[in-house]
């Protein structure tokens, strides 16, 4: 799976709208819903907050799952 696939399914298993993880990470709505449509992707600095409040990691999000 892509990036935004990854980060799709990581919020959603972890319940959260994408709205609620823009105010954990402190962006736009928006810019949630573009990472999810692969439309841009986030700073690595951004990207390491999004995994940290998803519990996992840019690794996860970047190569898919380990599971």
């Amino acid at each position: 799976m892509s990036f935004a696939e990854n980060l799709r399914v990581a919020r959603e298993k972890k319940k959260i709208s994408q709205l609620e993880l823009a105010q954990l990470v402190k962006v736009n709505q928006s810019a949630i819903a573009r990472f999810e449509l692969g439309q841009r992707f986030p700073n690595v600095l951004l990207g390491d907050q999004i995994a940290k409040k998803l519990d996992t990691t840019v690794d996860e999000l970047v190569n898919g799952q380990t599971e």
